[in-house]
């Protein structure tokens, strides 16, 4: 469906500045006061929100508040690894392998009904 296309699109790029909000800081703003960090964390988040409001509402249309919650937390995963990885260059390990399967499992519980 276009909806869920679009939805997946926009929590995407909404995952992005999220990740970017949440632990940017960590390695760009770690030598400055925690304000700061937050400050600029804020920034970054309101276009966050920008993207995951208008996602949740066209995916609402088509989809329970609980496969949007799952298809969220799949999207968060898959940006958040590459992040770490690449980004924060933290080491690879096997833990995101289960934690990936385990949301597999939550994706299949939650849209097995549809």
């Amino acid at each position: 469906m276009r909806e869920i296309g679009q939805t997946i699109v926009l929590l995407t790029m909404s995952n992005v500045f999220m990740t970017f909000a949440w632990y940017a800081h960590l390695k760009e703003l770690n030598h400055k006061p925690w304000i700061i960090a937050a400050l600029v964390s804020w920034g970054i988040a309101f276009f966050e929100y920008m993207l995951q409001v208008p996602a949740n509402r066209i995916g609402f249309t088509v989809l329970s508040v609980a496969q949007l919650k799952i298809l969220q937390e799949v999207i968060t995963l898959s940006i958040f690894v590459p992040f770490a990885l690449f980004y924060l260059k933290e080491p690879l390990k096997l833990d995101y392998l289960w934690a990936g399967l385990c949301m597999v499992g939550a994706v299949y519980f939650m849209f097995r009904a549809r």
